[in-house]
Formats: C-alpha cells, structure tokens, sequence
C-alpha cells in the first residue's frame, strides 16, 4: 500500500528550511512578502506550525521571496525537492540540455523493455 503524504507537513517544513537556509526571520519573511509588518511574525509561523495555511498568491509570493520554485515548498520527495532547486539554477540552455538527455535516456529505457 502507497505511503500516504500529508501535503500541509511537507508544506511547513520545506517553507521553514527556505526560510532558514535564506537567514530571513519569520517577520523579514512576511513583511518582503507583502504581510503587515505587526502581524508578519506570528503569520509566517502559524504557517510553519500549521495553524494556518496561506492562499496560492501568498505562496507563490513566499516562494519568490525565498527564492525557491514554488513547486519546491510542496514537493513530498527529498531528491526530487533538491533537483527542483538545482534545476532552477541552471541557465535555460543548460535546462534545454539537461532534460533533452534525460528524456533521451527515458526513452532509450523504454524501448529496451519492449524489444
């Protein structure tokens, strides 16, 4: 049986270590987002705590604060999570290559396991 994943877990602790890993405060966090600087704080870490959950345009707002792929706060995979981060650095032409070899390789795969 599928292991079950509670996207609003893995929401808080990829927000928290974006946060963290930036050296942002929860209050520098909220207010460079957009919040009211009197009740940043405590809104960024009712969202990392779970109290709370922000809108799509917060999190997207959070999310480039952060400088994070907003895809990146709500990936349940570790590996997957740094690739999303890794992939967003790379220039578009080192992206074009990138996924043109891993799509090659996905289908040399494919047609190896029906010949």
């Amino acid at each position: 049986m599928a292991r079950q994943i509670n996207i609003r877990l893995v929401f808080q602790q990829r927000l928290r270590e974006a946060r963290l890993r930036t050296g942002l405060s929860q209050k520098d966090l909220g207010i460079e987002a957009g919040l009211d600087p009197f009740v940043a704080s405590t809104r960024i870490n009712r969202y990392e705590v779970g109290v709370h959950e922000p809108d799509l345009s917060l999190v997207s707002r959070l999310a480039q604060v952060l400088g994070v792929p907003t895809a990146y706060l709500f990936c349940e995979d570790d590996r997957l999570a740094r690739l999303i981060l890794a992939f967003d650095g790379l220039s578009i032409a080192e992206k074009e290559r990138l996924l043109k070899s891993l799509e090659s390789k996905k289908s040399k795969r494919k047609s190896t396991v029906k010949s």
